[in-house]
């Protein structure tokens, strides 16, 4: 609900400060008094697109502040909440337009963009008026307020939940297709390239042992002879046979060195030991020397093969082996491939039918409330005049989409037997008003968390149709706040709350201001609309009848 509007040099207005009530509340003054600059304000601050010049003449910026009570469970809290703002049961949104046309916002105290006013004002207000494109007279909108209507919700939910799963199942085979089709085109290539490595069947590692035994045997030849001769000089006719000499002469003396001799006997026994590990280190290695030449050859062609199909396919020799694997696999998808389309397709067929049942019952439900709301319009529209009027809720096929596959349009016929069109092509200015307002009578239901707004939704009726018109505006103000601009007395006469909206000359400037009415001052503006400038006895009189019906 809208609690409170502080306008400061806009336009016309250089300070004004509003406090609303709940309830219908009425705004009245002579044409061109500055009404609709109340309604520029409000929409500038909510983020509404309008007018490009709003800064009042010879101020340096324009600022509107409004702010609004939020109820616990309020639709605005969610939009707080993503955008990161400061929420709480109090919510002020402030505007700052300057003269060079920058505009900042703030909510709560906080920095915010324009679409997130525009999101918090779907939520804090409606704006009802013969030039309204953004409520009742926008198609894209009908469908939506036929769903609340008629309580759509958990049908909406479970074909919006239908239309994810078909949505899931769709792209699952797409991309199933895509996958079978890209394996087939390379299904030639795959076989040759797995033939090809299960034939050579490289493991890991195995490069590396190749390479090392093909340098080993490629330098073989040029170190077998010094190894050999290394060999010789180590064995029986070499150092062994000499050591073995040595140890015999000294143990033959040994006893009568007087223990001189016991420890380097000891270091010769060490080192015979020592010298036979090195015999066996050499034996060992002229034994790997020892190569048949085919063996080379054989070594030097696996290796290079190796290397060759690494090149070929992009990876590292030892990982040939796992790129195999990959390949295989992309083989087992194409030979899988059509169990796995026939799977995706039966799915796809399966999300098809149950979101084609899921949109068959939200069309029945809608069909059924679109009956129920136009027997409802068409109740409101007796007391307004309008008996003749004949007003239908059109349900047409619509694309499939999230929200089923049904258009719905308000449409109306003046007449019976004329033919029906969408409500701001067939309605004159006076009976738009009147079909607007019984719709939004019958639409209301018990949503009272927007503050609604009715911009001279009276304009071109008086009387008896001018009296129902205010009294169904106080009904809808029940519980709620709607806030009405009008020339009609009778509708005025039905206000919980009364402002009148009047200019005056200050220092050569025209001003607009707002000012609360009393109860005498409320029927001195009523007799005025009734009788014009001269407020007459008779006038006054008239307008305690319409305060007191």
């Amino acid at each position: 609900m809208l609690r409170a509007l502080d306008i400061r040099d806009m336009l016309i207005i250089d300070r004004l400060e509003l406090t609303f009530q709940p309830g219908l509340n009425a705004l009245t003054g002579e044409t061109g008094a500055g009404k609709s600059i109340l309604l520029d304000s409000l929409g500038f601050v909510l983020g509404w697109r309008g007018r490009a010049e709003l800064v009042r003449q010879g101020a340096a910026q324009g600022e509107v502040v409004a702010e609004f009570e939020l109820p616990e469970g309020h639709p605005a809290h969610a939009i707080l909440a993503e955008a990161g703002l400061p929420g709480g049961s109090e919510l002020i949104l402030r505007r700052v337009n300057t003269a060079e046309g920058r505009k900042t916002a703030w909510v709560n105290d906080r920095r915010c963009s324009g679409e997130v006013l525009r999101a918090l004002s779907e939520t804090l207000v409606e704006l009802h008026g013969q030039h309204d494109d953004r409520g009742l007279l926008n198609p894209r909108g009908h469908r939506a307020m036929l769903d609340v209507y008629a309580g759509a919700e958990p049908q909406l939910a479970a074909v919006r939940a239908a239309w994810a799963e078909m949505a899931r199942a769709r792209k699952a085979l797409a991309e199933t297709e895509a996958a079978v089709a890209a394996v087939r085109s390379e299904e030639e290539f795959l076989r040759h390239s797995v033939g090809e490595l299960d034939t050579l069947d490289p493991q890991p590692g195995e490069d590396a042992e190749l390479d090392a035994r093909r340098r080993m045997m490629q330098g073989a030849e040029r170190i077998r002879d010094d190894v050999a001769r290394a060999f010789a000089l180590l064995g029986g006719d070499g150092a062994e046979g000499a050591m073995a000499d040595a140890v015999r002469w000294l143990e033959g003396v040994a006893d009568r060195a007087e223990g001189q001799l016991d420890e380097p006997i000891a270091a010769l026994g060490r080192a015979l030991i020592e010298l036979g590990e090195a015999q066996d280190g050499v034996t060992a290695c002229l034994e790997a020397l020892d190569f048949n030449p085919v063996e080379l050859e054989q070594t030097e062609e696996r290796l290079f093969a190796i290397r060759a199909l690494a090149r070929k396919h992009d990876v590292a020799p030892d990982d040939l082996s796992g790129f195999a694997d990959t390949l295989r696999a992309r083989l087992g998808q194409l030979e899988a491939g059509d169990a796995d389309l026939a799977d995706r397709r039966a799915a796809v067929q399966t999300a098809q039918a149950a979101y084609d049942a899921a949109a068959e019952a939200l069309g029945a439900l809608r069909r059924k409330a679109a009956g129920r709301l136009d027997a409802a319009v068409m109740a409101e529209l007796a007391p307004l005049k309008m008996e003749r009027a004949v007003f239908q809720t059109q349900i047409t096929p619509a694309d499939p989409g999230p929200e089923g596959q049904d258009a719905v349009a308000f449409t109306v016929a003046t007449n019976p037997g004329a033919p029906s069109g969408p409500l701001n092509k067939i309605a004159s200015g006076g009976e738009l008003s009147r079909f607007l307002l019984a719709l939004k009578v019958c639409l209301s239901g018990d949503d009272s968390t927007r503050t609604m707004i009715f911009d001279e939704i009276d304009r071109g009726v008086g009387g008896a149709t001018a009296d129902a018109v205010g009294r169904r505006l106080a009904a809808l103000a029940q519980g709620g706040q709607v806030l009405v601009v009008t020339h009609s007395p009778q509708v005025a006469a039905r206000a919980a709350h009364h402002w009148r909206v009047q200019k005056h000359v200050a220092d050569g400037q025209t001003l607009s201001t707002v000012l609360p009415l009393s109860e005498p001052d409320r029927i001195d503006e009523i007799a005025r609309m009734v009788s014009g400038d001269v407020i007459t006895d008779e006038a006054r009189a008239a307008a305690r009848s319409l305060l007191q019906a």
